[in-house]
């Protein structure tokens, strides 16, 4: 795959549920392209802590997702509303723009350390693994 695009971008479209997301990670994904795009973004991210747009569709990580269907995720309504739930439980706003470390943080400090991860996205197909003490 190809991360010239990714690596010389200096801001990003992010749904809200990534954040959460990027806690867990540990290199498993839908499809070998998404992993390495999905650690690609989380390195970008966490090391150079660009801007990010949260958005409720899809992002700058669902390009490589198996489930993004020329511009649509198929699960539209189930992610829909994970992002929801994160941008409550962190009382933010669709479009609202931030460095990353200061989402990640957010995610961190009021859903994951709080315990409600489970309520936000409780049905995910990768819940099993966020399990697992930040």
């Amino acid at each position: 795959m190809d991360f010239t695009d990714i690596t010389e971008k200096k801001e990003f479209r992010l749904r809200p549920h990534h954040g959460m997301c990027f806690s867990f990670f540990e290199g498993k994904g839908y499809s070998s392209e998404f992993t390495a795009h999905m650690a690609k973004m989380k390195e970008i991210l966490t090391e150079q802590n660009p801007m990010i747009t949260l958005v409720r569709e899809t992002d700058d990580i669902c390009c490589a997702c198996p489930h993004n269907k020329e511009g649509v995720c198929d699960a539209a309504q189930k992610v829909y509303d994970y992002d929801t739930g994160v941008l409550e439980s962190c009382g933010l706003e669709e479009n609202e723009k931030q460095p990353f470390l200061t989402f990640y943080r957010q995610v961190a400090e009021q859903i994951l350390e709080q315990g409600i991860g489970e309520k936000i996205c409780g049905n995910c197909q990768w819940r099993r693994i966020c399990y697992r003490s930040v």
